[in-house]
């Protein structure tokens, strides 16, 4: 059963609240989403159990921090078997250069969020990293010009 049936008004304002601050007190929170301190906390108690909220995290300013390069790479495989797919999805979890990773439909198999300090940097991952990696067969890669959007990653109406 969808747990998605349980949540009702207030439970998605203190979703969408939290998703656009995650850092707010939870006196903030309850005032914003029009409940008292208390039966808040145990809302985002309820939600954090249940897993409707996985964590918290700092939103870091990659620029500013020297990352200037964000770039994406689609992955081919020589094969997709599921042991193929497995091994390539744990290789991603060693490579500090790649953020987010996903396995996709389609022409490519995997879908690589990097994030590098410059342009050589990037471009030696992909040469020396990725592709020799274990079982890939194409690496397409596509650097980001500007990001135009930035909002959760959920979009929540109300």
């Amino acid at each position: 059963m969808p747990l998605q049936a349980d949540l009702d008004a207030i439970d998605w304002k203190i979703l969408r609240e939290l998703q656009a601050d995650g850092k707010m007190t939870n006196v903030e929170l309850s005032r914003r989403v029009g409940i008292s301190a208390p039966p808040c906390l145990r809302r985002v108690k309820r939600l954090e159990e249940a897993g409707i909220i996985k964590g918290y995290r700092a939103l870091l300013n990659s620029p500013a921090l020297g990352l200037d390069v964000v770039a994406f790479c689609l992955v081919g495989l020589h094969h997709q078997s599921e042991a193929e797919l497995k091994a390539f999805a744990e290789q991603t979890q060693h490579w500090p250069i790649v953020r987010r990773a996903w396995m996709v439909s389609g022409d490519s198999d995997f879908m690589l969020h990097c994030v590098a300090s410059d342009l050589t940097t990037f471009q030696t991952f992909v040469i020396e990293e990725l592709t020799s990696a274990r079982g890939v067969d194409t690496v397409r890669t596509a650097l980001t010009i500007r990001q135009v959007k930035d909002e959760g990653l959920v979009s929540i109406k109300q």
